[in-house]
């Protein structure tokens, strides 16, 4: 099943955090490690890998810290997947470094190579800054009542709040 590792989640919680604090403040390793309970030490590894490949700029000093290389909306998930755990797929055989033995007599892997790359273009096209949005986020179920009257049974619907949380 294709998922997200720790590695890409804590790097996803980081750069959304580093993006709502704004463009020109640096924001610090313990201060996301803190506001999120995150592990220092992996924590600071996953920054320096983003740094290294150019989508943080850090600084030194009692107010260095983190900030983003380029604006949120032109870092995409699908970049940070890559950077952290490389080409993602939902099948073995899609892997850069395996070798299936079905290969030949293989007959679902076209379908699930399409759909493979659906979920590339899809994290592709997620960007760092739409992760970092906040909104609320409310799903409403709709419920069907029965009501008994002279004429017989009469349906009525309404939506109701199922779900809300912030997303």
């Amino acid at each position: 099943m294709l998922s997200l590792s720790k590695k890409t989640d804590y790097a996803l919680l980081a750069l959304s955090h580093i993006t709502r604090r704004g463009a020109e403040r640096t924001v610090s390793t313990k201060e996301i490690a803190e506001e999120y309970e995150l592990p220092l030490e992996l924590l600071a590894k996953i920054l320096q890998k983003l740094t290294k490949e150019g989508l943080l700029v850090s600084s030194s000093g009692p107010s260095g810290g983190y900030r983003l290389s380029r604006p949120a909306s032109e870092i995409t998930v699908g970049k940070i997947v890559r950077v952290l755990d490389g080409q993602p797929a939902i099948i073995h055989c899609l892997r850069e470094d395996t070798a299936c033995s079905q290969f030949d007599r293989c007959t679902v892997r076209d379908p699930l190579t399409r759909l493979n790359l659906k979920i590339l273009e899809m994290l592709d096209r997620m960007s760092i800054l739409e992760i970092s949005q906040e909104a609320t986020v409310s799903i409403s179920m709709p419920i069907t009542f029965l009501e008994v009257g002279e004429t017989g049974y009469r349906a009525s619907s309404v939506d109701a709040p199922a779900l809300a949380s912030n997303a």
